[in-house]
């Protein structure tokens, strides 16, 4: 970690504890099976449409709500609709290492 992002922790209001297996922000994305295989209530084992749903859990600790869903039409469309339900939820992305690599710094 950073200097600066130690710094910004340390200042940070509300910090939490957390136990083991609450810390992790979990995006679910479920992909639609319907009417691929013949027969209602049936499904063909791992066949689905390339379109579903994207929705965020319900997490105490980070102060998440599981609220809507986003939809997605396309494999194209799962990062936006990621980054939809990250941004109702007020869910902040730092970069990490790898990506320092390549994005630039800011000028004021």
């Amino acid at each position: 970690m950073r200097r600066e992002e130690r710094a910004m922790l340390k200042l940070e209001p509300s910090v939490r504890n957390a136990k083991w297996g609450e810390r992790m922000i979990e995006v679910r994305v479920r992909f639609f099976t319907n009417q691929i295989a013949n027969g209602k209530g049936r499904v063909k084992p791992k066949n689905a449409w390339g379109c579903g749903m994207v929705r965020i859990e319900k997490n105490d600790v980070h102060g998440i709500k599981s609220k809507s869903r986003v939809p997605f039409n396309s494999l194209l469309e799962l990062p936006a609709a990621i980054e939809k339900v990250l941004i109702r939820n007020g869910v902040k992305i730092l970069p990490s290492r790898l990506m320092n690599k390549y994005l630039a710094r800011r000028i004021s």
